[in-house]
């Protein structure tokens, strides 16, 4: 089996976390300056590993082996959340490259944009797997600014680039390495998590109109406050959710805002942001239609009520024998450490499982935390991690 330069991954890890330092995690949100340093950098990596490095027209970075035969595709994404971890993402990308380094041949490496949502839903990986046409770049703008994709591409030097697409012929599959994200190795004492299923999640905007008016003159009786309709939505939704939904859902209000949001002013307008998770796409569309009836129901008070979806994505289960390869590898270096588990959490991996099979591993982080700069996990767990992850695509290229 081949084996892994700890030191090389580890100080690999630790310069890409200098690209948009912030305090003990990274600021790199996609297509910003930071981020276009990240894939240029990752660029020089894959070819000095051999490979030959492209930067595609929405800001994939791919690394593709030169070698005959079929491949076995590796990655995950290089941007942030805003003033986030600095491994959520990144990790899978430097242990593709660092087994494409170990393996010598065989192994692709990709680093994909925008999987974080700041522009759209996977942009990378739906681009490369032929899912994302041209008419949704054309309407995707930053939720941070309102930037336009189209002007975004452009000042990251990526506008007029073709946009690269998977050749399903040359892939054994893709293999993806992430954090959890979750506290659920770490509380077990498992060091290796072996992703069986990736959750699917449905998101929407909900806007309330109202009347916007002085909040000392306005009586009580006649207002209609954007601000109250929203509340009692969400404790609407706290109420009745939990009666239809299974035992691994979630759902979240991501977003509040208040229009004007002054103290002294009855808001006229409000929105909020919201989603739910679960791996069964069934009982998706049962909450997505016990929402919808909330919504009508809450237009029978003083506001109007409208719902917007923003995307869904679709629960995928990864490939068996690329779960059976994982579990084989872990046991190996770490016996009796590892389970199998879903991911709660969406990846690319779910996208690339469209059009090849897939597979995840997942090491432990420390405290459950992600999406917040305090984000990390041992160097041992991520030295751990990328052998187990080596040896498992070892294993998939041997069998064809």
């Amino acid at each position: 089996m081949p084996a892994i330069d700890p030191a090389r991954l580890l100080a690999d890890l630790y310069a890409l976390r200098q690209i948009g330092l912030y305090k003990t995690g990274v600021h790199r949100p996609t297509y910003g300056a930071d981020d276009v340093r990240s894939r240029d950098w990752l660029a020089e990596k894959l070819t000095a590993a051999g490979l030959t490095a492209t930067i595609d027209g929405i800001g994939n970075v791919i690394g593709h082996d030169p070698s005959p035969g079929r491949k076995l595709l590796l990655g995950s994404h290089l941007e942030t959340q805003n003033h986030a971890g600095w491994l959520d993402g990144a990790m899978g990308v430097i242990y593709g490259l660092e087994v494409a380094r170990a393996l010598g041949r065989g192994i692709d490496v990709a680093g994909w944009a925008d999987e974080e949502g700041h522009f759209g839903s996977f942009l990378g990986s739906r681009s490369y797997s032929g899912q994302l046409p041209e008419d949704e770049i054309d309407g995707c703008k930053s939720v941070d600014d309102g930037t336009p994709l189209r002007t975004a591409l452009a000042n990251a030097g990526f506008a007029g680039q073709p946009r690269l697409t998977a050749d399903p012929a040359r892939y054994r599959g893709y293999l993806e390495a992430h954090i959890e994200q979750g506290a659920a190795l770490e509380d077990a004492g498992n060091r290796i998590g072996v992703v069986t299923a990736i959750v699917g999640s449905h998101r929407f905007r909900i806007v309330f109109e109202g009347q916007q008016n002085h909040a000392g003159t306005t009586r009580m009786a006649v207002r209609r406050d954007a601000g109250v309709a929203l509340i009692k939505l969400a404790a609407a939704i706290e109420e009745r959710f939990p009666q239809v939904a299974g035992p691994r859902t979630v759902w979240t209000t991501g977003r509040i805002t208040l229009d004007p949001g002054a103290p002294s002013i009855v808001p006229g307008r409000a929105e909020m942001l919201f989603q739910f998770r679960d791996t069964d796409q069934a009982l998706l569309f049962a909450l997505e239609n016990e929402l919808e009836a909330l919504v009508e129901a809450a237009n029978q008070g003083p506001c109007r009520v409208t719902i917007a979806s923003r995307g869904r994505s679709v629960p995928r289960d990864m490939d068996a024998g690329f779960q059976t390869a994982l579990d084989a590898a872990a046991e190996r270096h770490a016996p009796g450490l590892h389970v199998r588990m879903h991911s709660g959490a969406g990846h690319d991996a779910q996208i690339m499982s469209h059009v090849m099979p897939s597979g995840m591993l997942f090491v432990p982080s420390i405290g459950g935390i992600s999406h917040h700069y305090t984000e990390n996990t041992s160097d041992a767990d991520l030295v751990l991690g990328c052998q187990v992850f080596a040896d498992a695509a070892a294993a998939i290229l041997a069998t064809g």
